[in-house]
């Protein structure tokens, strides 16, 4: 079983989407944008010690897509996966008819991250940690 261990919010201004995240929900952020290369602000939801997920601001780039449209069923997050063995798991997507939407990449010294396209359509994501990832 994986465990549901990071999520992202696409935004068109990150200012705007850090004050009202910031506000409505009290959450912090970080930025991280040197590991992923793009503005990407880490949300902090709540403390070590309460159950919940942290989680991502992230700049909703034109390669990625536009904004969703209004009055659609469901604006979306990408939800992010933590894994043991990033390979396996990414073989055992594919066999079961999902698809890659962005390669495996390394994060620096972190982990290794990467997103696919279940048989529904949602992008999703996988996350290994690893400090040797180059």
């Amino acid at each position: 079983m994986s465990r549901l261990v990071h999520f992202e919010i696409h935004v068109d201004n990150m200012e705007r989407a850090k004050k009202f995240y910031g506000e409505v929900f009290g959450w912090t952020f970080q930025d991280w944008s040197e590991f992923a290369g793009m503005p990407y602000f880490g949300a902090v939801t709540g403390s070590e010690d309460e159950p919940g997920i942290n989680g991502a601001l992230m700049q909703r780039m034109q390669r990625q897509s536009s904004a969703p449209e209004q009055n659609q069923p469901l604006n979306g997050y990408a939800c992010t996966m933590g894994v043991e063995d990033y390979d396996s798991t990414e073989a055992k997507i594919l066999e079961q008819g999902g698809k890659v939407a962005m390669t495996k990449y390394a994060l620096p010294g972190m982990a290794w991250q990467g997103y696919y396209i279940d048989t529904e359509g949602n992008i999703f994501g996988l996350h290994q940690p690893d400090v040797n990832a180059k």
